[in-house]
């Protein structure tokens, strides 16, 4: 169970202009959603609490996560997880050398490894598919995967970057369907960035803007 993400007046600014200000808690479990046009600060949300922001952006503010202030440090040592709308599987890796990528360095030794990616590989539905080509596999599996792998990392905290928005109607609601149980049963803070309102219903948490303004799913 992971703790939760508090953004404490969380500001991004460029040129002086203001493009996040957020100012809110999301708690193990919970979906906030970020919505709003091209261009209105969505990703850059995305990349301060990642900490992978461009030079020309200034940032004020606390990002703490799991009671742990993470506002300075690199992005490896935050432990926030993301799941991009691109599944960005290794093509020389199988299945499950794109899984065992992401495991920590704690789990030691071939067997501990292979069974917990065996395991993973069961709880959605993909056992027996280690040895797979990732090219050989459908949309839906292909997300699957890389949610895996994301979690397989040991996140604290989840981001999805428009992580369904190439998927047609009814994959991406079995995908999406997917991911928002996995947060749920994982109990991991998780802010997803989409255009799409049914994203936003479906996730049944706050809505709102990247300034902090909230909308109605």
């Amino acid at each position: 169970m992971s703790g939760p993400l508090h953004l404490q007046d969380l500001r991004v600014t460029r040129d002086g202009q203001p493009i996040v200000a957020l100012n809110l808690t999301v708690g193990p479990g919970e979906v906030l959603t970020i919505m709003g046009p091209s261009g209105a600060g969505k990703s850059t949300a995305l990349a301060a609490i990642l900490g992978t922001l461009a030079p020309a952006f200034r940032l004020s503010g606390h990002i703490v996560l799991a009671g742990r202030d993470i506002t300075a440090l690199p992005p490896h040592l935050r432990r926030v997880g993301l799941l991009f709308q691109d599944d960005v599987l290794f093509p020389h890796l199988s299945v499950g050398g794109n899984l065992a990528f992401a495991l920590p360095p704690d789990i030691k030794g071939r067997a501990a490894r292979t069974a917990r990616i065996a395991a993973a590989l069961q709880a959605a539905d993909l056992s027996g598919f280690a040895d797979c080509d990732p090219a050989t596999l459908s949309g839906g599996q292909r997300a699957r995967v890389a949610l895996l792998r994301t979690l397989l990392a040991a996140p604290c905290a989840l981001l999805l970057d428009e992580p369904f928005s190439r998927l047609d109607a009814d994959l991406r609601a079995q995908v999406r369907g997917f991911v928002l149980d996995r947060i749920r049963r994982e109990g991991l803070p998780a802010i997803l960035v989409t255009h799409d309102a049914e994203d936003a219903r479906a996730a049944a948490g706050r809505v709102v803007t990247p300034l902090g303004l909230p909308l109605a799913p």
